[in-house]
């Protein structure tokens, strides 16, 4: 079910990209970002409406679903950063590991 959204304070571009790297790319583009900030996920991979959802599950995050972005006329995929979510490797964003910050230790 699709629903409208407000604007997304990041937009991640995964058009093209397999899960995995876009997963790399949504790790890389959130590291820092205030808790509560919304995120748009624009994917093409058909295996993104099952893994976007595990994977904010995995760390804690809160899926938001499909929603339609103002901004691009287009669906996407939205989230909320939380500010207790779990860290997850830098180099494999679908394990858990590493700190939130991005370092390791």
């Amino acid at each position: 079910m699709r629903r409208a959204s407000a604007a997304a304070d990041i937009t991640v571009d995964g058009t093209g990209l397999l899960c995995v790297t876009l997963l790399l790319r949504l790790c890389t583009r959130i590291g820092g970002a205030e808790p509560g900030s919304v995120v748009h996920v624009i994917a093409t991979d058909p295996a993104a409406p099952l893994d976007l959802p595990a994977w904010c599950h995995m760390t804690g995050h809160t899926y938001l679903g499909p929603v339609l972005d103002p901004d691009l006329d287009r669906d996407v995929y939205a989230l909320r950063l939380t500010a207790d979510a779990l860290a997850t490797r830098p180099d494999a964003p679908w394990h858990p590991g590493g700190r939130q910050d991005g370092a390791q230790g």
